[in-house]
């Protein structure tokens, strides 16, 4: 029996890949290339319509603004501050309008003009779906941030909300929500600021570097939660081999945020808001919650088999049966 993608799935697939890769090299999002002056951190993402973004819901510019900081976000909780430049790759139905694709890319450089760098090159084709594939280049002045580096007795911080991109997505597309728990107007334009105009968190990062104490050694765990808060963790645990234990009266919730469980699954799993997600030493854990207003903390890390856990009495197990997965139909 042939076996198919689908028959594996994005994880799965993931892991037959790494054979034909250096130890450890796909366990973070980025690439590290070392010259003789420098580090460089190297970033590719693949946006396709209809699954990453939709003509429907968002224009041009707001999808080249994502384009570029979706990339930048990987960069930055890998530990890069100096984005350096990007490359892009587009295919496209011969019928799309040049101004489309002129706005497009008026988008991409207001996120660079935001941000840093510059595009250096790219290629296009000719296909029957747009696809936009960005690689972004950034310089790392101090250690990585490795998704492998947690240990227990870490704590785990979340540098802001969650939840606010996926609630965006379904106003934009007039989804039915969870309940009809009123949504306040300020909410409502967050929530879609959020989706359409990602903002990546370089100041949580910068903020995160400034505070480590003089006495902690820098060892930092480190992803973005472009995939949810929950797979970030999972993510982490994964590649650290060890388990998180979370508090869920400690994840940050928007003021506005309607108190019911059912939008909670949202904030967990809702994916896209691009915050940083970090596994600290106790006393850099501190030092940046006390310094970054939205930085809080969440959780810790345990000795274990790579899991997720809450902290109530009986450690309930966190049902990941839902987080978000390419190839799964």
């Amino acid at each position: 029996m042939t076996t198919t993608i689908k028959d594996l799935g994005e994880i799965e697939l993931l892991n037959r890949l790494k054979k034909f890769m250096r130890c450890g090299q796909i366990d973070d999002d980025v690439a590290e290339i070392n010259t003789i002056n420098k580090s460089l951190l190297i970033n590719t993402d693949l946006l396709i319509e209809k699954i990453h973004f939709s003509d429907e819901i968002s224009n041009a510019k707001d999808i080249g603004w994502k384009c570029i900081t979706t990339n930048i976000s990987d960069l930055i909780c890998s530990g890069s501050e100096n984005i350096i430049s990007f490359t892009v790759g587009l295919v496209l139905p011969p019928s799309t309008h040049l101004k489309w694709v002129e706005n497009l890319y008026e988008g991409m450089l207001e996120a660079m003009q935001e941000f840093g760098g510059e595009i250096i090159g790219g290629d296009c084709s000719c296909g029957e779906t747009k696809m936009i594939s960005i690689t972004a280049i950034g310089e790392m002045d101090l250690p990585r941030l490795h998704r492998g580096n947690a240990l227990p007795g870490d704590y785990i911080v979340s540098t802001g909300f969650h939840g606010l991109s996926r609630l965006g997505l379904a106003l934009l597309t007039s989804e039915k929500l969870p309940s009809e728990a009123p949504v306040s107007p300020e909410l409502i334009n967050r929530a879609i600021n959020a989706h359409k105009r990602p903002y990546p968190a370089l100041k949580a990062l910068k903020a995160l570097i400034a505070c480590k104490p003089q006495s902690t050694s820098w060892r930092a765990a480190g992803t973005d939660s472009s995939d949810g808060l929950i797979e970030s963790i999972r993510g982490i645990c994964q590649a650290s081999n060890c388990q998180a234990v979370l508090s869920k009266t400690s994840i940050l919730k928007h003021p506005d945020w309607p108190e019911d469980d059912i939008w909670d699954e949202w904030i967990l799993n809702g994916g896209e808001d691009y915050e940083l997600i970090l596994s600290l030493p106790k006393d850099w854990a501190k030092s940046l919650s006390n310094k970054l207003k939205s930085a809080k903390i969440i959780g810790f890390i345990k000795e274990g088999k790579p899991n997720i856990f809450w902290d109530n009495l009986e450690q309930t197990k966190i049902d990941q049966s839902s987080l978000f997965r390419h190839f799964k139909l």
